[in-house]
């Protein structure tokens, strides 16, 4: 008897801890819109470890980083997402661009850089509302609190600081780094990402992409796009150090420069195509093979071979 209540016991407690580890990979649930095939977590991290804009740009769309799985004209190809700069004082705006038809653009997400009085800078990255919903916005975590050790402690694993160079000390013990740094080793240190170092120095220069539809670069190649399941499967992790999505239900993420995000809504590009599409349904099926709900039947991708790969060396009119 004592041993079938055991057995239940831990039965009962291998249930429980289940839903835990499983929600490692799917804690963010798929908002059923074409960003679910943009991750912006990890847009964000690529972005803050990019030296320049250009190489932001190229990794962004380079097969082997894995992050664009957009594909918005529906060719089942990954469209090239361009990055247009925008700036004014000490606040800068990169506005990531898919040119979906020669004549139409749509924005996919807008990166908004904000430096204050004290040099303090302000991240974060917002996702189109035609792409994402409305609100949608992410930025790394905060820092966490710095630790406050124990003097008299003598045990084998003192508390430990990660200073702004990001060497770990030992913080029971004087050293001549900041004693001020937080207490862990995963703090995104916004002022010191290579990018925004760049962004703020004398030898920036404003980035404005030659590119346009039916021209890209030579390092581009129209890939094929992944199934969404495998996608969020290679890019989960990035979620551990940002936050935010959609305002309410725990999230208080809200846009910081208001000032600077209106300004750029004077400019924002939209495509009648990509609206058309959504409209019809029509981006439901690369989600449906992923992750099929009952009852449901995947939608007919009827645009599969409207173009070719070969559009990354065709040029055309701007």
């Amino acid at each position: 008897m004592n041993k079938s209540l055991f057995s239940l016991l831990v039965l009962a407690l291998g249930l429980l801890y289940v839903p835990v580890f499983s929600q490692t990979e799917d804690d963010t649930p798929l908002l059923g819109l074409p960003g679910d095939n943009l991750d912006l977590y990890a847009v964000l991290d690529l972005f803050q470890k990019s030296k320049t804009i250009e190489d932001f740009e190229k990794s962004l769309n380079e097969e082997k980083t894995g992050i664009n799985n957009l594909d918005l004209n529906l060719d089942n190809k990954v469209d090239f997402i361009k990055v247009e700069t925008k700036q004014k004082d000490e606040s800068f705006t990169f506005i990531l661009r898919v040119d979906v038809t020669e004549k139409e653009t749509q924005d996919v997400a807008v990166i908004l850089v904000d430096r204050d009085k004290d040099k303090k800078v302000t991240l974060q990255i917002v996702g189109d509302k035609d792409l994402y919903g409305k609100d949608y916005v992410i930025e790394p975590k905060p820092a966490a609190p710095a630790a406050t050790p124990n003097p008299a402690y003598t045990g084998a694993q003192p508390a430990t600081t990660t200073n702004a160079a990001g060497t770990v000390t030992e913080a029971s013990k004087t050293t001549t780094t900041s004693t001020t740094a937080p207490a862990t080793t995963t703090v995104v240190v916004v002022e010191s990402a290579p990018v925004i170092q760049y962004v703020y120095s004398p030898v920036y220069v404003p980035y404005h992409p030659p590119y346009y539809y039916g021209f890209y670069p030579p390092y581009f190649v129209a890939f094929t796009c992944v199934a969404v399941s495998a996608y969020r499967h290679h890019h989960y992790y990035h979620h551990a150090y940002y936050h935010g999505g959609h305002y309410g239900g725990g999230n208080t993420v809200v846009i910081h420069n208001t000032n600077n995000f209106n300004n750029y809504n004077n400019s924002r590009r939209t495509s009648n195509t990509v609206n058309h599409n959504m409209a019809k349904g029509s981006y439901n099926a690369n989600r449906a093979v992923a992750t099929p709900a009952k009852g449901v039947t995947p939608a007919t991708n009827a645009s599969t071979t409207k173009k070719s790969a070969t559009r990354s060396t065709r040029r055309g009119r701007k």
